[in-house]
């Protein structure tokens, strides 16, 4: 920052730019005291005193102003950027091209880091080519690193969203992350763009494969893994390890009306006949968390024993007669 050759005159312009915005009432009059205190602090610190009418007449740029000839400068300023903007522009563009080339080649030559050094020059050049942007991408996903890839990706898209390449750099970065969702979703985008393109049609096929993979294993896995308490491995429609919303079920009149049609089936009227399964069922009407009982290992072994759940395979009191008269 440039030091001014006269620090006191800038000082006592200060004071008098402040001065005139407390008689035109830029500054409210409440702070005007204030104010008049800074102004006496600010002389003390560079050597005037402002109320001294010779070092008034010393110091002043009357009848210029500090605001008048910020004002002037500001404008100035403007117009020699808006003068030189065009030329300067043409030569950072033509410039930019130039790097992209180099980038491209160093690409061909797979030296991935130094086309991403080279791409990131042509971006700092110009940062409104969504193809800088796009091809670095490309760069980064060939050196691995894909979460750098979706970023530019995403950004090549912010500067022009109709690039359908840029969809299908992001695409292909979410491929490689695993993100299958994600990348069925990028070019189903650039598709639409381009939808003549052969290439993104064949990605978004093996993204699409591949999600319906990563489905089809999670459901596999599951299926592997579910342990030997049938309820243990969660019911649809319930909590956590199986264990559903009581207060929910019991208010339910689907489920009472389902408890009822369980109670006069016969195997049930059987299992009832088990004084400790009776009075469970006595104090599970009465409070529905008692229903917790049943996950017991030991009361789902009786009643393993006796018959199992509902519909299921063992035999009814009634039948287990007839063999024994066999």
């Amino acid at each position: 920052m440039s030091k001014t050759k006269d620090p006191k005159r800038l000082a006592f312009a200060i004071c008098e730019f402040l001065k005139a915005s407390i008689e035109d009432g830029t500054i409210k009059a409440e702070d005007a005291e204030g104010m008049d205190i800074s102004i006496a602090c600010i002389g003390e610190a560079f050597g005037f005193d402002f109320s001294d009418a010779a070092q008034t007449k010393a110091l002043s740029i009357k009848p210029a102003t500090l605001s008048g000839l910020f004002d002037v400068y500001v404008n100035a300023a403007s117009k020699a950027a808006d003068a030189k903007t065009p030329k300067d522009a043409t030569a950072d563009k033509a410039k930019a091209e130039e790097f992209k080339a180099q980038g491209n080649k160093l690409m061909a030559d797979k030296k991935f880091k130094q086309a991403i050094s080279k791409y990131s020059e042509a971006i700092a050049l110009d940062a409104s080519n969504a193809v800088y942007f796009a091809n670095r991408a490309a760069a980064y996903s060939q050196d691995g690193d894909h979460a750098n890839a979706v970023e530019d990706s995403r950004r090549a898209i912010e500067v022009d969203p109709d690039y359908s390449k840029a969809y299908s750099r992001m695409g292909h970065a979410h491929f490689c992350l695993g993100n299958f969702a994600e990348a069925v979703e990028s070019y189903e985008s650039g598709l639409r763009l381009d939808p003549g393109n052969a290439a993104m049609k064949q990605s978004l096929a093996s993204a699409k494969a591949r999600l319906a993979e990563s489905g089809v294993e999670v459901a596999s896995s599951s299926k592997k893994s579910a342990p030997a308490n049938p309820f243990a491995g969660g019911m649809p429609g319930m909590g956590a390890g199986g264990m559903p919303d009581f207060a929910s079920m019991m208010s339910d009149p689907n489920f009472m009306k389902m408890a009822s049609s369980m109670m006069g089936n016969p195997q049930i009227a059987e299992m009832m006949k088990n004084p400790a399964i009776a009075e469970m069922a006595q104090n599970m009407m009465k409070d529905p968390s008692k229903l917790s009982e049943m996950m017991d290992p030991n009361m789902l072994a009786q009643l393993g024993a006796m018959g199992g759940a509902p519909g299921g395979s063992g035999a009814s009191g009634e039948e287990k007669k007839k063999k024994k008269k066999k």
